[in-house]
């Protein structure tokens, strides 16, 4: 399936804050449904067993919206006992606002609105760098600059989970928003999502130019998703 370079999602245009919340409500179950957010935090839990466990794990989530990654990786530390930090950044600041909520229940989350490709981050400021979903809906000198951020202020790790390019992967994708996505929205984007998403020689080729020379690219084809994890 040849990527789709042009075509725009709606997310990617302003939204009223309404519409957004249903949205990106959406985008939250079908990704717990289908292990999105499963296979980050087992990515974020490998990074984390090399950090003492008397010290705080840090994770900037690149792209976070409104923070429904970041309370799932609260939630887990709480249950063994991490103490986390998680820093959600985004360029939106209706999604940021739309998070109040959703993060109001967990101190450990920070909220701040800026660009992928330019983190307001010190170099090696935080354990794991995360960007998830949110790869496919830059250009490629975008994901360039994107990555080498996440490089630069990650201490341990980065990781970048997005969907899987292929023509069964549009047709899941397809299927699953007809059936269970409440707003046009949703129903547009996932599809299109698939369509824009770059494949394992894309990624990687990005990653090294990015600076980005020792990334694991993993295909989870069961459940339409591909990661890259360095190192």
């Amino acid at each position: 399936m040849r990527r789709e370079q042009h075509a725009r999602e709606r997310l990617d245009a302003p939204m009223s804050p309404g519409d957004l919340a249903a949205s990106l409500d959406d985008i939250e179950r079908l990704d717990a449904w289908f292990r999105g957010y499963a296979l980050t935090l087992a990515e974020i839990a490998r990074a984390a067993e090399r950090v003492p466990l008397h010290r705080t794990l840090v994770v900037v989530d690149v792209g976070g919206g409104r923070g429904d990654l970041a309370v799932y990786c609260v939630a887990w530390a709480r249950r063994v006992g991490r103490p986390i930090r998680v820093i959600v950044l985004d360029r939106d600041p209706v999604s940021l606002a739309l998070g109040a909520a959703v993060c109001r229940p967990y101190p450990e989350i920070v909220r701040v609105c800026a660009d992928a490709t330019a983190l307001p981050l010190a170099e090696d400021s935080v354990d794991v760098a995360v960007c998830a979903l949110t790869i496919h809906h830059l250009p490629p000198d975008g994901v360039t600059a994107a990555l080498a951020e996440m490089r630069t202020v990650s201490r341990v790790s980065l990781v970048v989970n997005d969907l899987l390019r292929s023509r069964a992967t549009w047709l899941l994708v397809w299927l699953a928003t007809r059936l269970f996505a409440r707003h046009p929205s949703a129903r547009h984007d996932g599809p299109l999502s698939v369509r824009r998403a770059y494949d394992a020689d894309e990624l990687g080729v990005l990653a090294e130019k990015a600076g980005v020379r020792d990334a694991r690219i993993i295909r989870h084809a069961l459940w339409a998703r591909l990661l890259l994890v360095a190192p």
